[in-house]
């Protein structure tokens, strides 16, 4: 029998305000092979479903649906969300939504497909299914969906009312997607620790508090157990860093909220797509972005822990493949007038790189984006790329 949980949370404020806190989907079904045997829980939801897909799984889903689907009398539509979850195409899936008088939302796919298919749902007000393809991301999870250009950039996320419907997590189905997936989950996944324990502040919140420490948690098993689950795809090791990238990861900022969040690594993440050059995934940028804060708080606060953490990311990096520096996601001959683009979008006032307990300038950041793998007494990187002219690369 696959494993199933319900998590929903609601508690009022002494002040008499409601305050919803959106934690996890309503219902998770999780285990090998659970796809198949998941059409009476979809069919709780809506009998007219439609299916959105990027255009490399929109055949991969109908494949794995049809026979799904086929056993209920159900009316399907299938449709691509493009190659970003951007504005134009959420306006046209909401049309088509509405021409094929869809009562329910599946998104199945990466983060993008997922963010995409929750936002349609919760413009339409229409229930969502989150079938993930990998253990990417935690968009399967979260009530939260990120909108880009289209081409591609950042441009602002989306809180929604209310976390999926059901997430039918199914580790046949992700264990077809490539490993470097994955990798890049656990990139953005650890990410949760380096940045909920700095935007967290000093509170002294029992859910915040309990955010944190689960965040510190999650940390701690994906240094122990990446590696091995990396060599042993669908095994029970694998499947338990799968349940960490996917589902305690959306928890921890369900429930620990905005100040769980995000901070530098994700800003620098979101300064990255708004310059062309490199073929990294989100995780990716993520987790070189966790290098780059805990760059900027060795170089400005003089934070040993900081620096003692760094070097022990770089280290746990080079073992599971995640990226170290600019070269390793493809911006090896970024020009400084790039790298600035980047740090100038990564500190927009708006940013949660302002999360960050002290300030940070534009060369203070653009120096640490560039010396994430150096040495720990490195203290003049901020002088050697203010004299560097615009035009050169770094």
């Amino acid at each position: 029998m696959p494993n199933q949980f319900s998590i929903k949370t609601v508690f009022t404020e002494t002040s008499g305000s409601l305050l919803t806190l959106t934690v996890a989907p309503t219902k998770i079904i999780r285990g090998a092979g659970v796809l198949q045997t998941a059409a009476a829980e979809i069919n709780l939801l809506g009998i007219r479903p439609l299916i959105i897909a990027g255009n490399s799984t929109l055949a991969i889903s109908q494949k794995c649906l049809q026979p799904v689907l086929a056993k209920q009398n159900w009316q399907m539509a299938l449709a691509s969300y493009g190659v970003n979850c951007c504005e134009a195409s959420l306006q046209g899936l909401k049309k088509t939504a509405e021409e094929h008088q869809a009562d329910v939302i599946i998104g199945f796919g990466g983060g993008k497909a997922l963010d995409t298919a929750k936002l349609v749902a919760h413009e339409l007000r229409l229930p969502v299914v989150t079938i993930p393809t990998s253990g990417a991301t935690c968009a399967a999870t979260t009530a939260l969906s990120n909108v880009y250009s289209e081409s591609g950039a950042f441009l602002y996320d989306v809180a929604l009312s209310r976390c999926p419907d059901l997430l039918i997590l199914d580790y046949d189905l992700i264990q077809t997607a490539p490993q470097r997936t994955l990798v890049a989950g656990i990139g953005d996944a650890i990410a949760k620790w380096y940045e909920a324990s700095v935007s967290s502040g000093n509170s002294q919140q029992t859910l915040i508090i309990s955010a944190v420490q689960q965040a510190r948690v999650l940390r701690d098993i994906l240094l122990q157990k990446s590696a091995t689950a990396l060599k042993k795809p669908g095994s029970k090791v694998w499947q338990e860093v799968i349940d960490a990238t996917v589902l305690l990861a959306g928890v921890i900022g369900g429930l620990g909220g905005a100040q769980c969040r995000t901070v530098a690594a994700h800003a620098v993440h979101n300064g990255l797509t708004h310059i062309s050059g490199h073929g990294s995934i989100h995780g990716e940028k993520v987790a070189y972005g966790i290098l780059v804060q805990l760059r900027l708080e060795e170089m400005l606060q003089s934070n040993q822990l900081a620096a003692s953490a760094r070097q022990q990311l770089l280290k746990f990096y080079a073992e599971i493949g995640l990226p170290q520096n600019l070269k390793h996601l493809g911006l090896g001959n970024i020009t400084l007038g790039d790298l600035q683009t980047a740090a100038e979008i990564a500190l927009n006032p708006q940013s949660d790189i302002h999360r960050l307990p002290f300030k940070v300038v534009m060369e203070q950041l653009m120096a640490a984006m560039v010396s994430t793998t150096a040495p720990t007494d490195g203290r003049d990187v901020t002088n050697r790329v203010s004299t560097r002219g615009m035009s050169e690369e770094v």
